[in-house]
């Protein structure tokens, strides 16, 4: 298990990502085969060192032919405030941004040949059949398809269509495939468990695209993070520093908000932007000592009070919030006004899916308000094992505390075997647990 502590001051960005855990020490060799099966030749990635202000940091860039090159990346604002310009490609933004002089008016891109650059617009059915046919781990396949889905929603939002109906500019060209993927891969290949961000940090302005004159953030920004109540700080600074690449991978794995008092980094990874501010544009990730303290994060606790529901609703509703993520579920026995007996809803879920709880909550009972508040709790390192037996393989979690473990089969695991071996649910239990402890030894 290993927790990853995002440090976000400068923004984040696709390239950034891929840069941070590259640096981190995930292998490039792991990587660079991944995206060998990528049937396109339009690109090729390169991998270098590059000086950020003096600071060694890991750069990742994606390097496309002239047919497929996107060279309306290099932005200025409007309305008077500074730019410094850096020449070169920031290949992961996803916004089709053009170059403007003197912040009056628009000119066409100055390159040698004057070509119209023919980007592929593809929907996020197209990008999904690309990822599920490459030869990469289930989960970095799992994270790269959920990143693209949250960038979908947010663009559908945007432009108040359906998710199907978005056809990706930016995001959707080979380039920006590559950077998702890319990050996917190294993330799965750290092996990392837990993300901790604490807050992601964005400048202010303005900014003109293709779509017209965008306030910074931009909305599929804003919407990715309030779906998903990312911790966002505005700052001063002239500029746009979250890309909706960036904030959707972030989405896609972030397990915690808190940062513990105290920490011991084990690695520090440096990943740089292709942008030049005043301040330099560095994401730098540590890697962190999972030295089997109690660890904590946070989670959303929902309730309602109902009192009119046929027990058929509240059931149903139980197995529908457990199907779309809830962590727990519970009924309450409780006495409301006028001594009517009725029932206290609680769910237990994670900072994504409290929407879509209470979708379900106002959808499926009589309740017409919910109560939610976000709560920090402890929790014991864990993992989960398989543990061979003469019935078959039982998954046990194993946890924690103090340098004891504490051992608990898995009830589908164990019912599963006790039934196909027609043998009573407590021996294979105890079966599970001595043959763990017989491995361990």
């Amino acid at each position: 298990m290993k927790t990853l502590y995002l440090e976000c001051e400068t923004g984040i960005s696709g390239d950034m990502i891929v840069g941070m855990l590259l640096d981190l020490g995930a292998d490039q060799e792991v990587l660079k085969k991944a995206l060998s099966k990528i049937e396109d030749d339009s690109f090729k990635i390169e991998i270098k060192r590059v000086n950020k202000s003096s600071i060694d940091c890991c750069d990742f860039n994606v390097i496309l032919d002239d047919k497929n090159e996107n060279h309306d990346h290099d932005m200025e604002y409007l309305y008077g405030h500074e730019h410094h310009h850096e020449h070169e490609h920031h290949h992961e933004h996803e916004h089709n941004h053009e170059h403007e002089h003197n912040h009056e008016h628009e000119h066409e891109h100055h390159h040698e040949h004057h070509h119209e650059h023919q980007h592929i617009h593809r929907n996020l059915a197209d990008i999904e059949k690309i990822i599920s046919e490459l030869e990469i781990t289930e989960n970095a396949k799992n994270i790269a398809l959920k990143t693209f889905k949250i960038i979908a929603e947010a663009e559908a939002k945007a432009h108040n269509k359906p998710i199907d109906e978005v056809h990706f500019h930016e995001v959707g060209a080979i380039d920006s495939i590559i950077d998702i993927v890319s990050a996917s891969v190294c993330f799965d290949n750290l092996e990392i468990k837990d993300v901790i961000v604490p807050k992601l940090c964005e400048g202010t302005g303005s900014v003109r695209c293709q779509h017209g004159i965008l306030p910074v953030p931009v909305p599929a920004v804003m919407n990715i993070i309030s779906k998903y109540n990312l911790p966002l700080s505005i700052t001063e600074r002239k500029g746009e520093l979250l890309t909706p690449t960036g904030v959707a991978f972030v989405a896609s794995v972030i397990t915690s908000t808190s940062l513990p008092e105290i920490i011991k980094p084990v690695k520090i990874g440096l990943g740089s932007g292709k942008r030049e501010y005043k301040q330099p544009s560095i994401l730098r990730g540590f890697l962190l000592e999972d030295n089997l303290q109690n660890k904590k994060d946070c989670i959303w606790k929902l309730e309602c009070n109902i009192d009119d529901s046929t027990g058929e609703q509240l059931g149903y509703t139980m197995e529908k919030l457990f199907a779309e993520g809830a962590r727990d579920v519970f009924y309450t026995p409780i006495f409301m006004k006028k001594n009517r007996p009725a029932y206290l809803l609680s769910v237990i879920t994670d900072d994504e899916n409290v929407s879509k709880m209470e979708d379900i909550i106002f959808s499926e009972t009589t309740t017409i308000g919910i109560r939610k508040q976000k709560m920090e709790r402890s929790i014991l390192p864990r993992k989960t094992v398989d543990v061979k037996t003469k019935y078959g393989d039982v998954k046990i979690k194993v946890c924690e505390h103090l340098g004891q473990e504490k051992i608990y089969p898995e009830y589908e695991s164990i019912a599963k075997i006790a039934k196909e071996n027609n043998k009573p649910y407590d021996e294979i239990f105890k079966t599970a647990i001595f043959e763990y402890k017989g491995q361990e030894k």
